[in-house]
C-alpha cells in the first residue's frame, strides 16, 4: 500500500511559478506511477501529468504543455510537478494519485480509475 501527501500549492501572480511535491510511503513507491490531476470550484477533476515508475515517460494534458513538468526522485519517495508561466484558469486543488500501471499510454494514465491511492490536495491559486 502506498500513502501520497501533496505539499507546495500557495498564491501566486499570473506568470510565475510554483513547485508542487508528493511525498510517497512505503517501500514499493517506485514500482508504481504517479499522476497529478486538478480540479477548479464546480468542474470535474481533470488530469494534469503523469510520470512512469522509471520516470522515463511522462503525459500532459495539451493546455499545460510546455508550462509544467512532471518529474520524480526515487530515492526521496517524490514526485514534483513544477508549474511555470501559471494562468489564472491553473487554480485549482491538485492532487496526486499512484497507480501500479507501471507504463501505459496516455489514455490510461489520464484516467482516474487508473489510481488506486490518492492524495488530500494541496490549493493553487493564481491571481491575475
Amino acid at each position: 500500500q502506498v500513502q501520497v501527501a501533496e505539499s507546495g500549492g500557495g498564491l501566486v501572480q499570473a506568470g510565475g511559478s510554483l513547485r508542487l511535491s508528493c511525498a510517497g510511503s512505503g517501500r514499493t513507491f517506485s514500482s508504481y506511477s504517479m499522476g497529478w490531476f486538478r480540479q477548479a470550484p464546480g468542474k470535474e477533476r481533470e488530469f494534469v501529468a503523469s510520470i512512469s515508475f522509471s520516470g522515463t515517460t511522462t503525459y500532459y494534458r495539451d493546455s499545460v504543455k510546455g508550462r509544467f513538468t512532471v518529474s520524480r526522485d526515487n530515492a526521496r519517495n517524490t514526485v514534483y510537478l513544477q508549474m511555470n508561466s501559471l494562468k489564472p484558469e491553473d487554480m485549482a486543488a491538485y492532487y496526486c494519485a499512484a497507480s501500479s500501471v507501471a507504463v501505459g499510454d496516455m489514455g490510461t494514465m489520464s484516467a482516474e480509475k487508473s489510481y488506486e491511492y490518492w492524495g488530500q490536495g494541496t490549493q493553487v491559486t493564481v491571481s491575475s
